[in-house]
């Protein structure tokens, strides 16, 4: 089971590599409005290394009800207990 520390801290790495940053903070309430550069392209780098990196498969509908870093959180939890 994956906890919130470490989801967290995995999305940080992840977030730090797609916008090529190394200070992000990452936050439940944090989205695509917030930060510099979050496009469409972009959001698909994040949910492809989110699969990746942990061993998950996102849908459709679970994808089109992402609307925060909080939301993406909740989705990894589910998916990884």
């Amino acid at each position: 089971m994956t906890d919130s520390a470490d989801i967290y801290a995995a999305l940080t790495e992840i977030f730090n590599d797609v916008f090529m940053a190394d200070d992000m903070k990452l936050t439940p309430t944090l989205s695509a409005k917030d930060v510099a550069g979050w496009d469409s392209f972009k959001q698909i780098e994040i949910l492809v290394a989110v699969e990746a990196r942990f061993g998950i498969k996102l849908n459709t509908k679970e994808i089109d009800a992402l609307k925060n870093v909080g939301d993406l959180a909740d989705v990894i939890a589910k998916k990884t207990s």
